[in-house]
């Protein structure tokens, strides 16, 4: 069966611009905003392209501009996926450089049509341009791909490699050919290299389909583990961090501590100076905080007022250190609620996993014992549990 290179082209026109609405809807509810725009931009323009070139060849045969047209849009894809590309990355888009790509392909393609006409120099240039643009946009998705997104990004970053390999493989062939080239000359480079690269730009859409799908998946996932005022991790992600210590320091015997916090007189801000005043207070313990620990260790919103650190491997002379910083830096924070300078201080209390076992109701039972030890002696203070004093 022979394969007609203008029905590829229609088809795959057709198939580009759907996969360019596809793109679109899907990318609503993610983040990357800018790069979805651009891959669903970079589809319309193969869609366009490849359509305009076909109705130009078969209606007005001599209209060259059809094949600068075509060209340039299939540039400007290869640009747009490129800057989309590093969008998604969340660097900053090279789109002087994309514009710099498409202005090549087009002085190219207009020279070799209308200047110095030659039909193989042009296609053979313009092949290896692509084949660069593919190229570039494989080389950001494979390399320093990070995990989650690992997969689909190789996956995607392959595609591009592959259409890389074909564009060059083409400008190849043509160069070692005897015939003069055209794009609608009956020989099995067009339709095998059309085919091939439609096939590739499905998969390359396939992928970054996949990419969008783990972002959400990932931002999904990161709203349901933390509290939406402060950004720490919120109670349901702390127990499941107990719980996978608990599994890891059963088989190790490592051990950890858990430290529990509640904000002095936080009733008296609220009540004073209003609940936009409190939200401050809680937000400016949790930048305190983050700043205080360690990268490893896990910093959530228990519930109202209290907070809660979990310090993996951490012994209790450790978790003291750490607690009293903490306790010291918070302390030493001004607040000014309409027109009044006012301090605020957290009182904390301490478990340790080789004291009370690792269940979370134990660690959490003790910990809050201790903090209400803390309580009683005055505020501003830190306990350990079982000891009676302060630390």
């Amino acid at each position: 069966m022979k394969l007609d290179i203008r029905t590829i082209m229609v088809l795959f026109a057709i198939l580009s611009i759907m996969i360019s609405g596809l793109i679109l809807l899907a990318g609503l509810r993610t983040r990357s905003g800018s790069s979805v725009k651009q891959w669903s931009i970079a589809y319309l323009c193969i869609g366009i392209g490849l359509g305009s070139a076909y109705f130009f060849s078969t209606i007005t045969p001599s209209a060259k501009f059809a094949v600068v047209v075509g060209a340039a849009l299939v540039a400007a894809s290869i640009a747009f996926q490129f800057t989309g590309v590093q969008s998604f990355k969340f660097s900053r888009p090279y789109k002087e450089l994309g514009i710099c790509y498409v202005a090549v392909v087009i002085f190219q393609t207009y020279w070799f049509e209308f200047i110095q006409p030659d039909i193989s120099a042009r296609s053979i240039a313009n092949s290896l341009l692509f084949s660069i643009g593919y190229a570039a946009c494989s080389s950001l998705l494979l390399i320093n791909a990070k995990a989650p997104l690992r997969a689909a990004s190789w996956f995607t970053g392959l595609a591009f490699a592959l259409l890389s390999v074909v564009m060059l493989i083409r400008a190849i062939i043509i160069l070692n050919s005897s015939e003069v080239y055209s794009l609608y000359l009956i020989t099995p480079i067009n339709p095998i290299t059309f085919v091939i690269s439609c096939i590739l730009q499905l998969c390359a859409a396939f992928g970054f389909l996949l990419m969008l799908n783990h972002q959400l998946i990932a931002e999904i996932e990161r709203i349901a583990s933390r509290d939406t005022l402060t950004g720490a991790y919120n109670r349901r992600q702390l127990e499941q961090e107990i719980v996978r210590l608990q599994s890891q320091y059963e088989r190790t015997g490592d051990k950890f501590s858990l430290m529990l916090i509640d904000i002095d007189n936080f009733k008296f801000i609220n009540d004073n100076y209003g609940h936009p005043s409190g939200d401050e207070v809680l937000q400016r313990l949790t930048n305190i905080a983050v700043a205080t620990i360690r990268t490893e260790d896990y910093f959530a919103r228990y519930g109202g007022d209290e907070f809660c650190i979990l310090l993996p491997s951490t012994s209790t002379e450790e978790a003291l250190f750490v607690a009293n910083r903490l306790k010291d830096a918070y302390a030493s924070t001004t607040f000014e609620f309409k027109g009044e300078v006012i301090k605020s201080s957290i009182s904390i209390g301490i478990a340790d996993s080789s004291n009370v076992g690792t269940e979370s109701k134990n660690l959490i039972g003790a910990a809050d014992q201790a903090l209400y030890k803390a309580k009683q002696d005055g505020r501003n203070k830190v306990f350990f549990y079982p000891a009676s004093v302060s630390a």
